[in-house]
């Protein structure tokens, strides 16, 4: 350790160790903890050093304010307790606040369709990731709602668009199609179409009228070409 090192050591434990008769009569508590980690513990005793709030604007307007001292939308402070108690408070809260939405929407959701799309033996221990990057894209315009997906191994070089519309009582046409992007960067026909195959790493809804798709080259070696193409949805 350099002086630097032990100079910094020492003028922390003097500021921040020194003895507190005030303390004496709290159960192992004789010494000034560190002012920043009693608020990290993870515990419901009160703060041993807590802070002083004398002079605070934000008290002393609530202390004047008659319309906003008993409000219900204010948290309420608790300046003797850590910030894990006052986390868990305010997760309680939340909770609470959520759970009526919660039972109002979950109520109301119902099954539109059911597609399958892909089966695997019940044999298997592990069931393999099939389905891959799903991204959600609403088209307020025409009232139509679009998932782009990719299935793995078994096509990975095509990307499966989704239409639903919002009304689920009315169809669309085509409401499931994939786009296979293959060799269509081949520069000849000469070329082997092994030789350029793309697969799509992702893919978004750049707008309503434009998909945007991250291609890869399906190459082993190092370099592999990369490729950001917007596709016109029509």
């Amino acid at each position: 350790m350099t002086q630097k090192d032990i100079t910094f050591v020492a003028d922390f434990l003097t500021e921040h160790f020194n003895e507190a008769p005030e303390l004496y009569n709290r159960k192992g508590k004789y010494f000034n903890v560190e002012r920043v980690g009693q608020y990290l513990k993870d515990e419901d005793d009160d703060l041993v050093s807590p802070p002083n709030t004398e002079g605070n604007q934000w008290f002393s307007f609530l202390k004047d304010s008659t319309h906003l001292k008993e409000s219900p939308l204010l948290f309420p402070y608790y300046p003797e307790k850590s910030l894990h108690f006052v986390k868990r408070q305010m997760e309680g809260v939340i909770d609470q606040c959520l759970q009526k939405p919660a039972d109002v929407i979950g109520k109301s959701v119902h099954q539109a369709v059911c597609m399958c799309l892909y089966k695997i033996s019940q044999s298997e221990d592990s069931t393999p990731q099939l389905f891959k990057l799903p991204f959600l894209w609403n088209d307020k315009t025409s009232n139509l709602h679009y998932v782009l997906f990719t299935m793995l191994e078994d096509s990975i070089s095509k990307i499966h668009i989704l239409r639903r519309h919002t009304d689920t009582s009315r169809s669309v046409s085509n409401g499931i199609l994939a786009v296979e992007f293959g060799n269509f960067l081949n520069n000849s026909i000469n070329e082997s179409s092994d030789s350029r195959c793309y697969s799509c790493l992702d893919a978004h809804f750049y707008d309503d009228e434009t998909v945007t798709v991250v291609l890869k080259e399906n190459v082993q070696q190092e370099g592999k070409e990369r490729v950001l193409a917007q596709l016109p949805l029509s």
